[in-house]
């Protein structure tokens, strides 16, 4: 399933505490996806887990089988709370590309919604611009970023996984952290009808 692994798990991980959110972002790719599993409380953030998940097969079929295969045994092996992930970006000169990366993003999806996770998505640009504060930073830049947030020794790699950490972290600035520190919008329902 995972061709590399970023601080591997030990068998099957425990659910997090209560008042703990885990998170598990996405970078969708047809032969490669890349997965980061991030431990998030308050103001902390904790890398539990990254790596990721080769397809195989001669038939596109065989390879969405092996993807959401992977990404099952993923959310089984770390019990995130929630699912992050990045959405197509379409190049109008290879529509193709973002057809079949859609295949790839789906089955991901649907694997979260199976385990009972509300998805959360995220264009690259506005992941990149979350991170390094330019949507049009390059891989390199992406996981300096992630490195520095995560205070890692060196520079996350795989280039997937770390794109995925990146994902994983925008949901916590952009979805979680306000939530955390109060500052989340908070909408009243008035009691008549």
């Amino acid at each position: 399933m995972s061709s590399s692994r970023l601080a591997p798990h030990s068998g099957s991980a425990s659910p997090p505490p209560q008042g703990v959110e885990r998170v598990v972002g996405f970078d969708p790719g047809l032969n490669v996806t890349g997965y980061g599993v991030l431990e998030c409380h308050g103001g902390t953030v904790r890398l539990i887990e990254a790596g990721t998940v080769k397809s195989k097969g001669e038939t596109l079929e065989e390879r969405l089988l092996t993807i959401h295969s992977g990404i099952r045994e993923v959310i089984e092996a770390c019990k995130p709370t929630a699912m992050a992930i990045e959405q197509v970006f379409s190049n109008v000169k290879f529509p193709k590309t973002a057809i079949l990366l859609g295949h790839a993003r789906g089955v991901i999806c649907l694997a979260g919604v199976q385990a009972g996770l509300a998805v959360h998505h995220y264009l690259p640009n506005r992941v990149k611009s979350t991170l390094t504060g330019s949507g049009h930073a390059g891989k390199e830049q992406v996981q300096s970023a992630v490195q520095r947030e995560l205070g890692l020794a060196a520079k996350p790699e795989p280039a997937d996984a770390a794109d995925a950490l990146a994902v994983a972290l925008t949901d916590y600035h952009l979805r979680l952290r306000p939530l955390f520190f109060g500052t989340g919008v908070v909408r009243i329902r008035s009691s008549r009808a």
